[in-house]
């Protein structure tokens, strides 16, 4: 054992210091293989020495979520609200980029930690601050949806995940004139744009690109919205 491993190994445990190593290790060996064991070895203690700090796995995972809003940019002060809202956003996107498991588990969260509440007050006191009304505010909330967490459902999320069988420059072609025969739509929007294989989109769409494409878009409605001093009771249709 080297000196360097030895003297971490006497650093106090806290629960920081837990939580950090975490979030390393799921960093570096995936979510699934973060259990209190597999913790309690990297940090060179006994499991029962983490159950001081974190009551159980679940709790664990609410503070490693803690940890990645932490990480996330307060609003820029002086900003407009359209460029606040814009810039934590990706703010919150990069923080997700640095941790790929980090969207899984925040997906599975059912307790609301006061770290993560404190963001979602800023973050809609963003809104408002802009000169948003609650009404608006609320539904500008439930468009946002996880998009304010940095990521969205995609409409080609499942089949991107999985692994294309390998083909033929023949077989491709055989492939693309069924869908043209069958699909013609799908297959025209598919190959509009030029592709890059590490896309979650869908093959190769820039991923960064289509979420602020997006992003814009919802930027844009909620301000013309905003401006037209939009309200969710002159918006419902009469029964």
């Amino acid at each position: 054992m080297t000196q360097q491993a030895e003297a971490v190994r006497r650093i106090p445990l806290n629960r920081d210091r837990v939580l950090s190593a975490a979030v390393v290790l799921a960093d570096e060996a995936g979510i699934d293989a973060l259990s209190m064991r597999r913790l309690a070895q990297e940090l060179g203690v006994v499991p029962m020495a983490l159950y001081k700090h974190v009551a159980n796995k679940e709790e664990l995972l609410d503070g490693m979520v803690d940890v990645i809003v932490g990480e996330i940019d307060p609003p820029v002060s002086g900003a407009d609200w359209r460029s606040a809202v814009r810039l934590r956003i990706l703010s919150a996107r990069r923080s997700l980029l640095r941790h790929p498991w980090a969207r899984q588990v925040l997906e599975s969260r059912t307790n609301r930690t006061p770290a993560v509440l404190g963001y979602m007050d800023s973050f809609i006191g963003m809104f408002l601050a802009g000169g948003f009304s609650v009404d608006l505010t609320h539904h500008v909330m439930h468009a946002l949806g996880s998009r304010m967490w940095g990521f969205t459902q995609e409409l080609f999320d499942d089949s991107a995940n999985a692994a294309p069988a390998p083909t033929t420059a023949k077989v491709q072609a055989v492939m693309y004139q069924e869908m043209a025969a069958r699909y013609p739509n799908i297959l025209a929007v598919a190959t509009a744009a030029n592709h890059d294989d590490g896309s979650v989109v869908g093959q190769g769409c820039d991923d960064q690109f289509e979420f602020e494409f997006a992003l814009d878009l919802l930027l844009d409605g909620f301000g013309r919205f905003h401006e037209e001093g939009w309200t969710s009771n002159r918006a419902k249709p009469e029964r």
